[in-house]
């Protein structure tokens, strides 16, 4: 049964504050903290919604009929919920898809809209044998009507017997200069990334195939990946060895997808769609954790105006220190910025425990619009809060905008709408932290830059 809730918006304003540096640790604010408001104050897309950041995207826009903007979460129950916020009427409206799926961040959904305006819905379980689902709205711009749901088991397990079979993730993209060809990335056969493709808007996919294979040093070592497109003919990735939990020392990669081969930003060519898999070795390497003795984790990617890869990620000097770094591809070299300490992981971890996700950092994200603008989470006066970063010279000097300060709740895991560029205040939506102890144990609002 799909459940349908209503709310409707205020209007609201930013502050401008200033930063600086090559190097940037701090940023000076000298404006009234006290004009900024907290994260709670800001206007609910949902008061019960989680995601974590390796499925996207998790926000989309969509002119047609109406203008509006399309998100989806799971809650503290399981559900699987898509809402959109109408940017004319300042209406929101939710519907969940699937009651009590199951109770992990890590279920999100996925969007893409199809070229009539009708959303598509793609979200699996977390490390399950359960296939992925789709759902396709039966309306254009609509959540009221859903066609039956889809079941894409598309793993090889043939290719890659004895390894795992499972699902967890997607990434959606659409290539206009393909026919519209339809990607979808996952984390699947051997827990690596996986990738099948659709020529019929998402009715028929093909056999899935491993995407990025690292060498098999221990069972199940699992590559963390993000991806971006111009919606045209390019997809680009942004990958590690795994998970840093694990790894001695997790690097950071690079990939572009083009006219059917691969290619490192520079424009050599790595391997053709027949060759796949690919090796992290055989990729760009954007950051060198052998080198630093600071393992690393992907938060994004995106292409500037220039066609040029832009990625955000964070560092670890010690599990209590998480570093966010800003790298651009130019001058054919990959220019890493240093941001900011950002603090230490934000669950909250049960007194006299150990922590379980020590790299659960707050967040950073790209504005995929303009990645000279992204979004942070980090400590402040002990609670994580959200920043607007901008930069006019590549990463190497940037003003920040305080979005959030003196919150009650922790403010985390930001994400910035897709294809929307208007005037508008509504740009990124969050996560306002209730109680998070673990990705199965949570409970969070999702905000958005207006109140």
């Amino acid at each position: 049964m799909l459940k349908r809730d209503l709310h409707f918006i205020l209007n609201g304003l930013f502050i401008l504050s200033a930063g600086f540096g090559f190097i940037l640790c701090t940023c000076t604010d000298p404006l009234n903290h006290e004009s900024v408001p907290k994260g709670e104050a800001y206007l609910s897309f949902t008061g019960n919604g989680a995601w974590c950041w390796f499925s996207d995207p998790r926000a989309i826009y969509f002119e047609g009929k109406h203008r509006r903007t399309f998100a989806g979460w799971v809650d503290d129950s399981g559900n699987i919920t898509v809402g959109f916020y109408d940017h004319d009427l300042k209406r929101i409206e939710t519907t969940v898809l699937h009651k009590n799926f199951e109770k992990d961040d890590h279920d999100h959904p996925s969007l893409l809209m199809d070229r009539q305006g009708k959303l598509m819905v793609f979200y699996s379980r977390h490390a399950s044998p359960d296939p992925i689902y789709l759902l396709k709205a039966k309306h254009a711009e609509d959540l009221s009507e859903w066609e039956p749901p889809l079941r894409l088991d598309l793993n090889d397990s043939i290719t890659y017997p004895g390894g795992s079979n499972t699902y967890t993730y997607t990434n959606l993209c659409r290539l206009a200069d393909e026919k519209d060809r339809l990607y979808l990335f996952w984390r699947g056969a051997d827990f690596k990334p996986n990738l099948s493709t659709s020529d019929d808007g998402g009715k028929v996919w093909s056999p899935g195939k491993i995407f990025i294979l690292p060498d098999r040093i221990y069972k199940d070592r699992r590559p963390y990946l993000k991806v971006a497109s111009d919606n045209k003919a390019v997809i680009h990735f942004a990958f590690t060895d795994g998970h840093p939990n694990v790894e001695p020392a997790n690097s950071i990669y690079y990939v572009k997808y083009s006219g059917n081969a691969f290619y490192k930003a520079g424009g050599e060519k790595i391997a053709d769609w027949s060759a796949l898999p690919i090796q992290p070795k055989s990729a760009d390497l954007v950051y060198d954790a052998t080198k630093t003795n600071e393992k690393a984790w992907i938060w994004d990617v995106a292409e500037n105006e220039e066609g040029k890869p832009v990625i955000v990620f964070s560092t670890f000097p010690n599990d209590t220190s998480h570093v966010y770094y800003y790298s651009i591809w130019d001058n054919n070299q990959w220019m890493n910025h240093r941001l900011v300490d950002s603090g230490p992981w934000f669950p909250q971890t049960p007194e006299g425990e150990k922590e379980r996700e020590p790299y659960y950092s707050g967040g950073i994200v790209l504005d995929h619009e303009d990645p000279s603008n992204l979004y942070l989470s980090r400590l402040k006066n002990k609670k994580f809060e959200i920043e607007k970063w901008s930069t006019a010279n590549k990463g190497v000097d940037w003003k920040v905008e305080e979005i959030t300060h003196n919150s009650e709740n922790h403010n985390v895991r930001p994400v910035v709408i897709r294809n929307y560029s208007e005037p508008d205040s509504l740009k990124v939506l969050w996560m306002n932290v209730e109680k998070y102890l673990h990705y199965t144990d949570y409970r969070a609002s999702i905000k958005m830059n207006i109140r």
